[in-house]
């Protein structure tokens, strides 16, 4: 296995271009500015790298010489201590355990759900209503920080941002109070230089880019 990922010197990333989590990690990258080579991949058609490597042969995975690794915000949290500054988590105990917090409740909470709409059928619409609801319900907390939950941009932050860039093609739209304080949040993330260099080809084109 590591003779395998040896012969790669540069840190490399296997990422589906249009993926959520592949997105995240890509952020993050882009966030730390981490020269890093990213291989898009078909995700039904994984190279050997991704085979030999990974038992699940999931997307993304992360090879930094002979370390592979295969799950998102494993990835995250490992290029976020791989390359301190700026930090994405917080350095005490307590906040650094909220922020993975969070991160577990978006993951647990309304990930599933983009999944459920991609795939569409009959449970598409179902969870359409409950990502918006969920969001609805959160939009105060995106207006009472400058980030999420946070005087700083962090690693929920880059969990977020690509869920939400992904809402126009998802069919979750909002409006009212809920809309505005979801889209000035929103908008700041796109902006960033980190955000606009983590888009992939697709990902660009989900908003007509």
């Amino acid at each position: 296995m590591s003779a395998v990922a040896a012969r790669r010197a540069v840190m490399t990333l296997f990422s589906d271009p249009s993926s959520l989590q592949s997105h995240r990690v890509r952020l993050v990258l882009a966030e730390k500015n981490v020269t890093c080579d990213v291989e898009d991949v078909d995700p039904l058609d994984p190279p050997e790298d991704v085979i030999d490597l990974n038992p699940y042969g999931t997307l993304p995975m992360l090879v930094d010489r002979e370390l592979a690794l295969y799950d998102a915000r494993i990835l995250c949290e490992y290029i976020d201590e791989r390359f301190p500054h700026p930090p994405l988590l917080p350095v005490d105990p307590v906040s650094r355990a909220t922020t993975r917090q969070y991160m577990a409740r978006i993951e647990n909470d309304w990930y599933p759900l983009v999944d459920l709409i991609l795939a569409g059928g009959k449970n598409a619409t179902k969870a359409r209503k409950q990502l918006k609801e969920g969001l609805t319900v959160a939009a105060p907390v995106f207006a009472a920080h400058p980030f999420f939950m946070s005087e700083e941009y962090t690693l929920v932050d880059a969990t977020l941002a690509p869920l939400l860039w992904r809402l126009p093609m998802l069919g979750v739209e909002f409006t009212g109070a809920a809309g505005k304080q979801i889209n000035t949040y929103a908008a700041q993330m796109f902006t960033r230089q980190g955000f606009v260099r983590s888009l992939s080809e697709p990902e660009r084109e989900m908003r007509g880019g």
